[in-house]
């Protein structure tokens, strides 16, 4: 029987994210800036001990996608994707074991159902799924480390803080006003933070352009910022690779929310401008849904249902949400699968020679692929009873790539070489959990499927 497959080329409109999927950074130079910005607030604004400042080589190993904090307790969980806690930290304090059972038993995580269904952003926890997100973890750690040396706690309130900063450093207004400490940081330097974009990328982008694909920029970054990121990736001309550039699109509710509650909005000067009835031609906007994007769509290529494809990098605001909400094809851009340090061929479809795609190109520095606290992001072992045996069992993070993406790559890069009718063996409930990845699965992964035990829901 023929495995189910996903061309571009049956895709009438591509759509992307931009941040960590058209742009990508130089993570090690990034992140320390966002923890900088973040914690440069919390320590003058706040009050916060100045030692948050220093931050040792080793504690970026803390950094790691798919952990989940409890803001009451002040932990960090990685999760199995039945909801048990296979390893825990309080702050950065490694939990045993013996911690863990004690605090957690063998039972499904208290909060696992709400977030399972992918409300990630709760007064009760947090989930990390992107890179942006990833030093915030850390310095929430170290806070907490530092609340408990003063007076061990049981409750923590410190997440009205971390909200503070965040808003002081990502508001609309910051670019403009150059407030905060991070887009000031980045216009003066954008060489050092963002990654030009590559060659064979630029001219894939090209490709799909004059193939006749629509091609979409959908990013929650306001304009200005948006605007700096594409001239410094695509160059000054990159407006004329997009049909429809839409910014502040505050995702995951572009996708959620009703049309009435995120209507599109017209921008001069980078300022919103007033709200629209419905989106009626192709151009800039800010804000926005995607009901009325596809009505539009509907228009502009003359078919009932277009076929949309959308690739980014954010589990929660980009590939599930499409997937779920708009019913969208996603492709996942998961750094993590070209950090693994030794990746085996994926079974593809039989395709001629000349249609391999290459998966060459430079790769800088990056942040560890694989934590030596938090271990693999695609499988982890639990002890079995009496400690006398260990099962294998796949993430939580690891069950919703093949959950809720079409394909799971490293890079656009790693595809731009391809033809665009080539076949993709995608995600489905009819084949293996390391069937979408491309160009290989994760050794990890492929490894250990024989031995996994997948647990029901």
């Amino acid at each position: 029987m023929a495995r189910p497959s996903f061309s571009l080329a049956a895709c009438e409109v591509i759509g992307f994210d931009l941040d960590h999927t058209l742009c990508r950074y130089h993570l090690v130079e990034s992140a320390r800036l966002i923890y900088d910005s973040f914690a440069q607030y919390m320590v003058k604004e706040k009050g916060y001990d100045k030692e948050l400042l220093n931050v040792s080589h080793e504690s970026w190993d803390f950094c790691f996608k798919g952990l989940v904090l409890d803001m009451e307790d002040g932990n960090f969980l990685k999760l199995a994707e039945d909801g048990t806690v296979l390893r825990a930290s309080h702050g950065t304090k490694r939990m045993t074991s013996e911690d863990i059972l004690d605090t957690y038993g063998r039972k499904e995580w208290k909060h696992f159902k709400t977030m399972s269904g992918m409300v990630s952003r709760s007064a009760k926890y947090y989930a990390y799924d992107n890179y942006f997100d990833l030093p915030g973890a850390l310095l929430c750690a170290r806070i907490i480390d530092g609340l408990n040396k003063h007076s061990p706690r049981r409750k923590y309130d410190f997440w009205k803080d971390m909200v503070a900063a965040i808003q002081h450093n990502y508001k609309t207004s910051a670019f403009k006003e150059n407030g905060g400490t991070y887009f000031p940081e980045v216009k003066r330097n954008p060489g050092k933070y963002i990654q030009c974009c590559p060659d064979p990328v630029k001219k894939w982008l090209r490709r799909l352009k004059d193939s006749g694909k629509i091609l979409l920029l959908i990013t929650s970054s306001h304009s200005d910022y948006c605007r700096l990121l594409c001239e410094h990736t695509l160059g000054n001309d990159f407006e004329d690779l997009f049909d429809i550039v839409i910014t502040n699109a505050l995702k995951p509710g572009f996708f959620s929310q009703p049309p009435d509650q995120r209507p599109f909005r017209t921008l001069e000067n980078d300022e919103e401008q007033e709200a629209l009835l419905s989106l009626d031609k192709p151009g800039w906007y800010s804000q926005g849904n995607a009901t009325h994007l596809y009505e539009l769509l509907k228009k502009m290529t003359g078919k009932l249902e277009p076929k949309v494809v959308y690739f980014g990098d954010s589990m929660h605001s980009d590939i599930f949400s499409a997937h779920h909400y708009s019913n969208w094809e996603t492709v996942l851009i998961l750094e993590e699968l070209q950090g693994d340090p030794a990746m085996v061929p994926t079974e593809t479809e039989s395709e001629p020679l000349e249609k391999k795609g290459k998966y060459e190109g430079h790769h800088p520095k990056a942040l560890p692929s694989v934590s030596k606290q938090w271990g693999s992001f695609f499988v982890d072992t639990i002890s079995g009873k009496e400690d006398t045996e260990e099962t294998l069992v796949t993430t939580w993070s690891c069950k919703c790539v093949s959950a809720y993406s079409t394909i799971t790559i490293p890079s656009i890069e790693a595809i731009a070489d391809l033809p665009l009718d080539y076949r993709f063996t995608r995600f489905s409930s009819n084949t293996s959990i390391t069937a979408g990845y491309y160009p290989k699965p994760p050794r990890s992964l492929l490894s250990s499927a024989q031995g996994l035990e997948v647990v029901p829901y």
